[in-house]
């Protein structure tokens, strides 16, 4: 090894902040204000004095329950896609793809629009309106028990 095949590596660059490079004066953090004092945190929801996004969305109005809503059915409904003697449920109604699985999550409630001219086997998991109920019972229909 000779002197004249030796380098010198070069140094790394690296980011000087503030008059020298040595962190001084104020340090990179820029003059006044909140955020260049020591031990300063600002709120991340802080929005500069405005009201912020999360307050105005509690003023909101209104509820959304958890629980999915009853799925209605009509007598008429019923009426043209049973038989005589066919069951009325859950199930079957998948079955039969008149309902997709997302509406069927709350239940379903027969209402009375229509009439009904068959007897049919209800499941005890089905609703009823009073009226629908009575025209139900007319119709000689059966409700399961539980």
């Amino acid at each position: 090894m000779q002197i004249h095949t030796l380098s010198v590596e070069k140094k790394k660059s690296r980011k000087r902040i503030a008059r020298g490079g040595r962190r001084g004066t104020t340090s990179g953090r820029g003059t006044k204000g909140q955020k260049s004092r020591s031990g300063s945190s600002v709120d991340p929801l802080f929005e500069g004095g405005r009201t912020s996004l999360i307050e105005r969305m509690k003023k909101v109005k209104g509820f959304k329950s958890p629980r999915s809503k009853r799925t209605a059915i009509t007598l008429a409904f019923l009426d043209r896609h049973f038989e005589a003697g066919e069951e009325v449920s859950r199930a079957t109604l998948l079955k039969k793809k008149l309902f997709s699985p997302k509406n069927v999550m709350g239940g379903f409630k027969v209402i009375s629009s229509g009439t009904l001219s068959k007897a049919l086997l209800f499941d005890s998991r089905i609703r009823f309106s009073d009226t629908a109920l009575l025209a139900i019972q007319k119709s000689g229909s059966t409700v399961k028990e539980a």
